[in-house]
């Protein structure tokens, strides 16, 4: 039988919280052709002279409002469920890679190899596709093979949010967290968004996400609810409506009282923690919200692992 593998990949984080540290993290994640389409000869200028000049010292200080015991929730996180999945699944090897800092996912990669995985499973830790994520995932992962002389049995997860436990898990937790919050007037589905001229030249990212949407409702039945995006960078046009904006305005339309969840995410994070549980928060609550509950991803939870395993032994 051959020895088998696993990786997961997540985006990563910077190293510190130091302007230094950010601007070696953004070099590296803003210089990716697949997060960002402009021609190096326009954006290069651009990130060198101005973004890599700036954006550092104001990310560093967004950092340092969710960093915990010294790490980032993203890489603790991850961690944990690479443990959860090496007890769940003891005769495979697993290991976690991430996109834009340590460990690589090139690095990860030449471990699993050292240590004889012939048959190889990638989930890159994004339920929905999205070329910017999942796709950047793929190019790391062939252009590591591209001219390697050992070849393993390659098996890449494209996206997993049609899974049932996936659904599930998020349709459970929304249905207990209104069974507590009994006043709650409105669910806010909110993913990341991506700009949207990639989705006009064929990224189905957001048909993914509506899909999410409405299975999780299908679980839950009849209730007011809102798909949004957030996290927009720069001046183009980014796919709408844009979670802050819904959210200045729900209260003026009697929707005072809200749940937000992100089901695009696995693991909290910049976006989930200081954007949703915080930046977000205060725009509904400075126009006239009253209640405003934010519900994490699985972080920790052995029931992705859980979820892992299913995709993982599915033929």
């Amino acid at each position: 039988m051959k020895k088998r593998g696993l990786l997961l990949v997540n985006l990563g984080t910077p190293e510190n919280t130091s302007p230094r540290a950010l601007r070696k993290y953004l070099k590296k994640f803003l210089s990716d052709r697949r997060v960002i389409k402009t021609h190096p000869l326009v954006w290069q200028p651009l990130l060198h002279g101005i973004i890599l000049n700036t954006r550092p010292r104001k990310s560093a200080r967004l950092y340092e409002k969710i960093v915990q015991e010294g790490e980032f929730p993203l890489l603790t996180y991850t961690a944990a469920q690479e443990k959860n999945l090496q007890e769940l699944c003891p005769d495979v090897e697993v290991a976690m890679g991430m996109s834009y800092s340590a460990p690589s996912i090139e690095t990860s990669l030449e471990n699993l190899l050292n240590k004889g995985v012939e048959e190889l499973t990638v989930l890159p830790m994004y339920p929905q596709y999205s070329g910017t994520t999942v796709g950047s995932v793929f190019d790391t992962v062939m252009n590591y093979f591209l001219k390697k002389d050992n070849i393993v049995d390659l098996r890449f997860i494209r996206s997993f949010y049609r899974e049932p436990l996936y659904i599930k898990y998020f349709a459970d937790k929304i249905r207990d967290a209104l069974a507590k919050e009994t006043d709650i007037e409105a669910l806010i589905f909110s993913y990341h968004g991506i700009p949207l001229s990639y989705v006009t030249a064929g990224d189905n990212y957001p048909e993914e996400c509506t899909e999410t949407t409405r299975l999780i409702m299908e679980e839950l039945g009849d209730f007011p609810h809102y798909q949004t995006y957030q996290s927009k960078f720069g001046p183009a046009e980014w796919l709408t409506p844009a979670t802050d904006d819904t959210l200045k305005k729900l209260p003026e339309q009697g929707m005072k009282k809200v749940l937000i969840v992100a089901p695009g995410f696995v693991v909290d994070c910049l976006e989930t923690l200081e954007e949703l549980e915080e930046e977000n928060r205060t725009y509904f609550l400075e126009n006239g919200g009253e209640k405003y509950i934010y519900l994490p991803p699985f972080n920790d939870d052995m029931t992705f692992a859980e979820l892992v395993k299913e995709i993982v032994e599915k033929k």
